[in-house]
């Protein structure tokens, strides 16, 4: 009786904790970049999703204006995954923090998601933009840093 008891505390925790969190990512109660459809951002127009359409990878929660971009995403998550984590890619570049974002402020480069800080008079992609290959070089290394610290 004991080793079935001890099999299923097992298979209880696996269930309920197997899905490791990703503690570097931009997120608010395990919901990436305020609700953002990752996929919105490569049809050119920024959307909030709805946890209507949901889909958790990686421990993160992706949300998702309608059932045909949580399919697109479903089918080739590291396509539409936010670059450092969501983190402003300026501040990950030039100082290796990570900095929130304004959700609407982006940059596609390569096919990969660069998200910004734009708050009051500090548009930080104007930045990038003006420096975009060392800081994109830089931030690559930083973030590198930040994962393999885990």
């Amino acid at each position: 009786m004991k080793n079935i008891l001890t099999v299923c505390l097992i298979f209880i925790g696996s269930s309920l904790f197997g899905q490791e969190h990703n503690k570097h990512a931009n997120e608010k109660k395990g919901v990436i970049i305020a609700g953002y459809d990752v996929v919105s951002y490569f049809n050119g127009t920024p959307q909030k999703g709805s946890d209507t359409y949901q889909y958790t990878h990686e421990g993160l929660t992706y949300w998702f204006v309608n059932s045909d971009n949580k399919e697109t995403f479903v089918q080739n998550p590291d396509d539409y995954i936010p670059k450092y984590g969501g983190w402003c890619a300026y501040a990950m570049g030039a100082s290796g923090d990570k900095v929130k974002i304004d959700p609407e402020t982006y940059k596609i480069i390569d096919n990969k998601l660069y998200l910004f800080y734009n708050f009051g008079k500090d548009n930080t992609l104007t930045y990038w933009n003006s420096n975009e290959q060392n800081l994109k070089s830089n931030a690559d290394k930083y973030w590198m840093e930040i994962l393999n610290d885990q």
